[in-house]
């Protein structure tokens, strides 16, 4: 027998508030080609690889052929695209698969991102160019094992010794760490303690990376801990602009609300799949879609995607006009995780045993959302951003 579900590689397209009539007609382009690209390339392959925890390799030089990487960034061979095209891109990328949205948004999001805002002139020029074709790949590393909400007092150091520094320390879940050409590591300087960025590449002696086994969700990324023993870099691999965390901040703010974008991706990939299982999944003589306990559970996951797309839209807007603000971007991921995750978990009830088969795909981006909730800042942590901004007093010890 044919199983229910069978073809989930053509997207509903929801949008039940018509935001499609406010983009222009460049961002449309891009979504759609990035939706195309999802609905043939990804989701046919991608269950199998997220099995077996295994990397897409294939998908690289086919996502680098859409010219999509380095979204919104000026010059250097991005596309310059608008940052609601971007946050497009994220919700594309997303609704075909978590690990590789989160392979390209370290890649395209954090690395390049980083080097845009705080590298000097020579450093863009370098690699901006070679990693918009993806001819070079990048992988971020801040986090340490014991330093994960509480980043900032990361214990990577970092020293000088003539034209060169020399880097210790260790880093965990740094995405694309195992084959990256250049990674950027977030160390504290020993002489004045401020964090500063630096760029590691790949073959750099010192440098190791063991792979972390055994997750639950974004199984098809890898996501290694990364140890630094005395790793020798050039001066010039330092990044001139990224002198104290709250440059490495700057990044983190305009890639948090990538992640907003991209829990919108997952909850539409999971509502359409429960919508288009409900219209064909009969039980007591009819289609489920005709019962009210599934009526009321999509109309309300259909109101919390809506409210998602509204916020992200408003986000993009902001954004593009230089009026972001940090704890806004914390709002919208706090926000978007906590109701994907609910919006996904509601998609795997309405289809029962059948929710938690892979080849229905909901039970892949449930157990995505449970790491999308977490990184690039916890609910609780994003709580705490936005609780101290409108109150005026930190809760942070």
């Amino acid at each position: 027998m044919k199983p229910l579900l069978a073809d989930v590689s053509q997207s509903l397209g929801t949008d039940y508030y018509l935001i499609e009539e406010l983009l222009t007609d460049e961002e449309r382009e891009i979504r759609d080609k990035v939706r195309a690209f999802a609905d043939r390339e990804v989701i046919p392959i991608i269950n199998d690889y997220w099995d077996k925890a295994q990397f897409p390799f294939e998908l690289v030089p086919k996502v680098a052929e859409l010219n999509i990487a380095g979204t919104a960034i000026q010059g250097y061979g991005c596309p310059g695209m608008s940052q609601v095209a971007a946050g497009l891109v994220a919700i594309e990328m997303a609704r075909g698969d978590g690990s590789f949205n989160t392979f390209f948004g370290v890649h395209s999001g954090l690395v390049m991102s980083t080097l845009a805002i705080c590298g000097s002139e020579e450093q863009k020029e370098r690699w901006l160019p070679q990693m918009a074709r993806m001819e070079k790949i990048g992988a971020w590393g801040l986090t340490e094992a014991k330093h994960g909400s509480d980043s900032v007092r990361l214990e990577t150091s970092a020293r000088r010794e003539g034209d060169q520094y020399v880097l210790n320390g260790e880093k965990r879940w740094i995405g694309n760490a195992t084959f990256a050409d250049v990674i950027v590591i977030w160390a504290r300087d020993e002489d004045d303690g401020e964090v500063k960025g630096f760029l590691v590449e790949k073959g750099t002696e010192g440098y190791s990376t063991e792979l972390i086994t055994g997750k639950m969700g974004k199984r098809a990324v890898w996501q290694p801990d990364i140890k630094l023993e005395e790793v020798r870099i050039p001066v010039e691999n330092k990044l001139e602009h990224a002198n104290s965390f709250k440059d490495t901040n700057k990044v983190l703010t305009a890639t948090r609300g990538g992640v907003a974008w991209e829990a919108i991706g997952h909850a539409i990939a999971a509502y359409e799949a429960a919508l288009t299982y409900s219209r064909q999944r009969e039980q007591f003589g009819r289609p489920i879609a005709g019962f009210q306990l599934i009526q009321n559970k999509l109309a309300n996951m259909l109101a919390e995607i809506t409210l998602m797309q509204l916020m992200c839209y408003r986000l993009g807007q902001l954004q593009e006009q230089g009026k972001m603000t940090g704890p806004q971007a914390s709002l919208a991921k706090m926000n978007n995780a906590k109701k994907a995750k609910q919006v996904c978990s509601d998609a795997r009830d309405i289809m029962g045993g059948n929710g938690v088969l892979l080849e229905y795909h909901v039970a892949r981006h449930l157990s995505d959302m449970e790491i999308v909730y977490t990184y690039e800042g916890t609910d609780t942590i994003q709580s705490l951003i936005v609780g101290r901004d409108v109150t005026g007093v930190g809760a942070f010890v």
